[in-house]
């Protein structure tokens, strides 16, 4: 597997996903086409976008996040195994981080509706006393 110009940890961490996951590099079609959007003449010049297919599962991905073709290369790689990792069933970074995002707001709305309970119980305790409570004959 190739080298990529990120950190050696998201190199390794790469090469041992693919190897659980059964994906092999010869299993993998890649080119490289000319980006759009910002970047000037460098985008304009050089082919910065990757397109990855995965010829067993036909999963295809296109990445043109960053002006380093080989940084693109990384990142299409990484979205292809977690797109290969969803349709196997298993969880994805996007999935962990909705789990995550639910579990923040059902966190959030106890806090509010106990917050709700106790200004509720204080001005309950501050109501003058026999105000309303009892019958004049």
């Amino acid at each position: 597997m190739p080298v990529f110009a990120v950190s050696p940890e998201k190199n390794r961490w790469l090469r041992e996903k693919m190897d659980s996951l059964g994906i092999r590099e010869e299993d993998l079609e890649e080119s490289f086409v000319r980006s759009s959007g910002k970047g000037g003449q460098h985008v304009n010049k050089t082919s910065t976008c990757v397109q990855i297919r995965h010829r067993p599962t036909g999963i295809e991905v296109k990445c043109m996040a960053e002006r380093s073709q080989s940084v693109n290369r990384f990142l299409a790689r990484r979205e292809l195994v977690e797109r290969i990792e969803g349709a196997a069933g298993g969880k994805t970074r996007r999935d962990r981080e909705a789990e995550k995002a639910r579990k923040q707001k059902a966190r959030q709305k106890r806090r509010a509706a106990k917050k709700y309970d106790q200004t509720q119980t204080t001005e309950a305790e501050h109501l003058p006393q026999g105000h309303g409570d009892t019958e004049e004959s």
